[in-house]
């Protein structure tokens, strides 16, 4: 019989292509639990499920959303009704229900890992009664977990003042610290130009993400090339965008990679963009993997003028912050970083030393001593 504690981690998505699901499970592993992982994909062309300590569940998204919710339903109570778990994660707003009620239980503690502000999404914006549903749903069931664990401190203090709780873990979006020895040559990889300079957009294909303002500059900037290392359910409308803008010779997609390759992908590149729009309170206090990612690879950043995500720039000096709409700032950033070789050097300097603070190893120190308490 093992005497390890049993941990149990639920989301809709597929831990292959999650850096915190994926880390969350490792760390967990390496410090003596028996972890398992329930999830669910519909996004990966061809993908094939798994079952075991990590189950994945093959979900299909069609013209009507009650099959892929009732499979979804189906599956995740199945797993918490059978499971001998007493520690159970929630990875979103989607499994807080389940893991709350069925959690309960069986006396499991809940940790709720609130990676957004699921109340308050942009893709919520123009779909009110969807945007009510997720408010009262994380109203009513955040209150009943033992831990919310949250992305930036800014989230940590937001959620303190709308639901009246002091249970809070700050776990922001920190990879593994690496230092890769094996970069992919973008310019071979993608027949580029050797002269061309790389900006890289990584992440989830969505709307307010800065893809589009991109595309908007790349004619002021005929010695860059714009690269998109990532998947979603965007990628074709901003294929047929690149397309309609004559860009198809300067925007490259790369696809969606899984959290083996993607280091090997960020460090070719010249300039890591994390330019997100204020659509919405989630997106105001944006604090994404991707930016410290770039960090991470030594690729300087440019990032939007968003609280949590200046405080990172101002503090470790790793690249600019520019106003969303203004693309003579954006422009002018892009300049300055590749083309004053020794500003450029200082910048990545300043990243290879954040990067020693700033990682996963160091901060889920804070979700550690949880368990002690």
């Amino acid at each position: 019989m093992s005497s390890k504690k049993k941990v149990l981690i639920t989301f809709l998505g597929n831990i292959n292509y999650d850096t915190r699901c994926k880390n969350l499970y490792d760390t967990l592993s390496a410090n003596n639990f028996d972890v398992e992982f329930i999830g669910f994909d519909w996004l990966t062309d061809g993908f094939i499920e798994s079952h075991g300590d990590i189950s994945i569940f093959k979900l299909k998204k069609g013209f009507f959303s009650i099959p892929f919710y009732l499979k979804f339903i189906w599956h995740i109570k199945v797993k918490l009704i059978t499971t001998k778990s007493s520690i159970i994660f929630s990875e979103d707003i989607y499994t807080l229900p389940f893991a709350v009620i069925f959690g309960k239980l069986i006396r499991a503690k809940i940790f709720y890992d609130s990676r957004e502000l699921f109340g308050y999404l942009a893709g919520l914006k123009d779909k009110k009664l969807k945007q009510l549903f997720w408010k009262w749903t994380e109203k009513v069931f955040i209150k009943k977990t033992d831990h919310v664990m949250v992305t930036g401190p800014m989230d940590g203090e937001f959620l303190k003042k709308e639901y009246g709780i002091n249970n809070i873990i700050l776990l922001r979006n920190l990879p593994r610290y690496y230092k890769t020895e094996f970069k992919l040559d973008l310019h071979s990889h993608l027949r580029i130009q050797k002269s061309k300079k790389i900006i890289l957009y990584q992440g989830v294909l969505l709307k307010g993400r800065g893809i589009e303002k991109v595309f908007s500059v790349l004619n002021e900037l005929p010695d860059h090339v714009f690269v998109i290392a990532g998947g979603g359910e965007y990628e074709e409308y901003y294929q047929k965008l690149a397309a309609e803008m004559k860009l198809t010779d300067r925007v490259f997609f790369f696809g969606k990679l899984t959290q083996e390759e993607l280091p090997k992908i960020t460090a070719s590149a010249d300039v890591g963009v994390a330019l997100i729009e204020n659509l919405s309170t989630s997106y105001y206090y944006a604090l994404p993997n991707k930016l410290f990612e770039y960090i991470m690879a030594d690729v300087p950043v440019i990032v939007s003028n968003l609280p949590q995500m200046k405080e990172i720039i101002d503090k470790y000096d790793v690249g600019y912050v520019v106003e969303f709409e203004n693309k003579d700032e954006l422009i002018s950033s892009i300049k300055k970083l590749t083309e004053d070789e020794s500003l450029y050097e200082s910048k990545k300097e300043n990243c290879r030393i954040a990067s020693q603070e700033l990682n996963w190893e160091k901060e889920v120190t804070n979700l550690l001593q949880s368990f002690k308490d």
